[in-house]
């Protein structure tokens, strides 16, 4: 009895587990690239209309045995080649139109439910073939209602128009429309290739329509851009000199006050005359440059009409012209006094270099002496001692002298004893500067080592002393 016991409630566990183990294997998960559909016995619509199936995206639901069973759609894009040939337009020409459409099964309730009755348990190319179908006729109609201008050139619209017309009819099977892609249109007649001419002609007429008015524009830019270049720099001259004027205008009024502070300071009557002389006569100035400013406006506005415009216009021209050419001649002055002026200021560099390298060596040399000036121009003229000697000897060594007679009569009749030959060489000697006296000329005198020069009333004072009778 207690085996029996035993052995029911195993099998009764058993039979639990099994139970457990079926009721789970018909709780299904939906993957997102798939449609869970649920078909058998799934309720009622809403008017009491059984429904055919029961379809999940996403999530999942438990089958009940023998009442329901389930498939699945899948959800990948299937792309079609529709290759449209001759297909008649609005114009009645025919065209080509080879394009290509991506669909796939539809996510949204209602479409899912068509696509459920329709679609399910057919394979994939069958899919592709009845979708393909579909697409070919609705491509022809949509074809048909429009021009070929229209299609070629609004590609936006056209595409628009197919992609409404094709999804409306693959919602009907439970599909939807994910991608058009028409890749080119053409047709026998040659239609659409001279539209392409015709607008690439035109294109590159406006092209160069738009260059040539581009370079008018700039053309004009540029003369315009010139014309108010000269106006400013004729209008930055007229200032600058307008300025120039009025510094000019200050520095004489300044100088004038000067002059008039000194005058008053000085208290002269005939500077306060002069002054008062200098006011009539401004005061006449005046009221002659106002008579004659009234008479010229009375002129002014008898030629104006026919003549001043002209003079004026001539004037300014001319004025402008002077102008320019003052202010090169202005410019090439300044130009050539600045190359002056760093010309000599380049010489007068290099001579205070030489003064200053010949006051330093002066300035060694007056060290090297001590201190003492008078020893230091000794130095230095006992430096040159040799070139001075040269110098008077060059002074007679090119006299020729084919011959020299003289007769000697000895020192008879001579007041200093001395021959005539003697005196001749003695006065020929005389003849060259002697060193004393070339000392002299440069204002020092003969250092004491060379001896002592005598003047003339000396050297005969000397003579005479020679000469008196010793007591």
């Amino acid at each position: 009895m207690p085996e029996t016991i035993i052995v029911a409630v195993m099998v009764g566990v058993v039979v639990l587990i099994a139970l457990i183990i079926a009721i789970l294997s018909r709780y299904r998960k939906c993957p997102s690239d798939k449609v869970l559909v649920i078909y058998g016995k799934v309720g009622s619509e809403k008017n009491g209309q059984a429904r055919s199936a029961k379809c999940i995206h996403g999530g999942a639901a438990f089958i009940f045995p023998v009442l329901q069973s389930f498939q699945y759609l899948d959800l990948t894009p299937i792309s079609i080649n529709v290759d449209l040939k001759n297909a008649l337009s609005k114009q009645n020409i025919r065209i080509d139109v080879p394009s290509r459409f991506t669909v796939g099964i539809s996510t949204e309730p209602g479409i899912m439910q068509n696509a459920a009755e329709r679609l399910l348990g057919l394979r994939m190319n069958e899919i592709q073939e009845l979708a393909k179908d579909i697409i070919f006729g609705q491509l022809r109609l949509v074809v048909a209602t429009m021009d070929i201008e229209e299609i070629n050139t609004d590609r936006d619209k056209f595409l628009l128009a197919v992609s409404n017309n094709v999804e409306i009819e693959l919602k009907k099977i439970g599909l939807r429309l994910i991608n058009v892609n028409v890749t080119d249109i053409n047709d026998e007649s040659g239609y659409i290739e001279a539209l392409g001419k015709e607008a690439a002609a035109k294109a590159i007429n406006d092209a160069k329509k738009s260059v040539a008015e581009k370079d008018r524009d700039g053309e004009i830019g540029k003369s315009n851009a010139l014309r108010d270049q000269r106006i400013q720099v004729s209008a930055a001259n007229a200032e600058a000199i307008k300025g120039e004027n009025s510094a000019k205008i200050e520095v004489a009024q300044s100088e004038a006050a000067r002059r008039e502070k000194e005058a008053e300071a000085l208290r002269v009557a005939t500077a306060a005359e002069a002054v008062q002389n200098a006011k009539a006569k401004e005061e006449a100035y005046n009221a002659q440059k106002e008579a004659e400013q009234t008479r010229a406006n009375l002129e002014r506005a008898t030629q104006q009409a026919d003549i001043i415009v002209k003079a004026q216009i001539a004037k300014e021209q001319a004025e402008i012209a002077a102008e320019a050419e003052a202010e090169v001649m202005r410019r090439k002055a300044k130009g050539e006094a600045d190359a002056i002026f760093a010309k000599m200021e380049a010489q007068a560099n290099g001579a205070r270099e030489i003064l200053q390298k010949q006051a330093e060596g002066l300035r060694e040399i007056v060290n090297a002496a001590g201190g003492n000036a008078d020893d230091a121009v000794k130095l230095i003229v006992s430096d040159k001692l040799e070139e001075l000697m040269r110098i008077q000897v060059d002074a007679i060594k090119n006299i020729k002298i084919d011959k020299v007679t003289v007769w000697d009569s000895g020192a008879n009749g001579s007041p200093d004893g001395k021959s005539s030959t003697a005196n001749f060489i003695s006065g020929m000697m005389k003849a060259v500067p002697p060193l004393g006296e070339v000392f002299k000329q440069a204002g020092m005198d003969l250092p004491s080592f060379l001896g002592t020069s005598a003047t003339e009333e000396e050297r005969a004072e000397q003579a005479a002393a020679a000469n008196e009778p010793k007591a």
